[in-house]
């Protein structure tokens, strides 16, 4: 093991309907670089340029940040085989980067809503992160989170909307929501 890595990483999961799942996954990370930690941050359905992108590339190469995704949202009713092949090529880099033992913190952003929605297959992901190595810090965010994996987690934190500005029309900003 190597010095100053974590004796036991746990399972976190940001779910429900509110702001701030991905936001909280950054903030940690920001947290673990601090530490010392080296975090490998992977983004599903997300191909839009974002300011934690540009964050990510001033941080490496102790944050490393990596999307899967087309600009726009992903049509979760019948999601395009573009969309599917690209979940499973996030998937299959999740793997490699999650069995290689480099990173000490893993998020696998928005996957939760990829299981939710047919994406990818909740038993390979659940087998995933149960044979993951022990020390690494694994978090996953996005709404729906299944009941399997919620079950699987050590700590879930569902996000949930009381007031937002949206409902008054303020649209997404440049450096607050992407």
């Amino acid at each position: 093991m190597t010095e100053g890595r974590l004796t036991r990483g746990c399972i976190q999961v940001y779910t429900g309907d509110g702001k701030g799942k991905t936001t909280c996954a950054l903030g940690l990370s920001l947290r673990a670089v601090g530490q010392g930690f080296k975090v490998f941050f992977l983004q599903f359905m997300k191909g839009q340029d974002t300011g934690e992108m540009a964050a990510a590339a001033r941080l490496a190469p102790d944050l490393t940040l990596h999307t899967f995704g087309r600009p726009g949202l992903v049509n979760l009713k019948d999601p395009a085989p573009r969309d599917r092949e690209l979940a499973r090529q996030a998937l299959d880099l999740a793997r490699e980067v999650l069995r290689s033992g480099r990173y000490d913190v893993v998020v696998l952003d928005e996957i939760n809503v990829a299981l939710a929605y047919g994406l990818l297959p909740l038993e390979e992901v659940l087998e995933l992160l149960r044979n993951r190595p022990p020390h690494v810090e694994v978090v996953l965010t996005g709404r729906a989170a299944p009941p399997e994996l919620v079950e699987l987690a050590d700590l879930v934190t569902e996000m949930r909307p009381v007031k937002h500005y949206w409902e008054v029309g303020v649209t997404a900003r440049r450096g607050i929501e992407y």
